[in-house]
């Protein structure tokens, strides 16, 4: 071979050495940039999974903070109702006390339309009295001061109420202090 032709051979296996280190070197670019977008996508799911967490977590602080706001307003007049119950008790004995005289009457009418007065008030505000006098008792909703046998009535029935009760938007405020019938004593038949 002469020399020119050894030459021409060296340079083409110098520019194909050259093209495949130049291939390999764009390989492994090319692999750094997968590894490096892989990373990326990565990151990237990453990212909107915490945005989406942090999203409902703002979404359910909300939906409590409305909640919160929204009992203190129902119940915020809770203590406030409470306090005005003892009156309203403290009318409805003057006027079960009155005497049926004619002198206390306009007197008698004047504490009934007042006792009214204050309970409609309440009323307004969805503080409701609870007087079960004849219904079956409801541990929720009463409270047992003692128990009579009453043979014409049913067992756990209200015979008396001795103080009404009160509840504030279904939420109770002062139970009814009530009198309950008991189940009439067994009779041994054998005896």
């Amino acid at each position: 071979m002469s020399d020119q032709e050894n030459t021409t051979q060296d340079v083409e296996n110098a520019e194909l050495d050259s093209q495949e280190q130049a291939t390999e070197e764009t390989v492994e670019v090319l692999e750094a940039v997968e590894t490096a977008d892989e990373k990326l996508m990565a990151e990237n799911a990453e990212l909107k999974a915490e945005t989406m967490r942090a999203k409902a977590d703002v979404q359910n602080m909300r939906r409590r903070c409305e909640l919160d706001v929204e009992k203190a307003h129902k119940f915020g007049t809770e203590k406030f109702a409470r306090e005005l119950l003892s009156v309203v008790d403290n009318l409805e004995r003057a006027i079960a006390s009155a005497p049926d005289d004619e002198v206390v009457k306009p007197f008698l009418e004047g504490v009934e339309m007042t006792q009214r007065g204050l309970v409609d008030s309440l009323a307004k505000f969805k503080v409701e009295m609870v007087d079960p006098e004849g219904h079956p008792f409801d541990p929720d909703l009463h409270q047992a001061i003692s128990m009579v046998d009453a043979p014409d009535a049913e067992p756990n029935t209200v015979l008396n109420v001795v103080q009404k009760g009160y509840t504030n938007h279904g939420r109770l405020l002062r139970p009814a202090m009530v009198v309950v019938s008991k189940a009439a004593p067994k009779v041994d038949e054998k005896a």
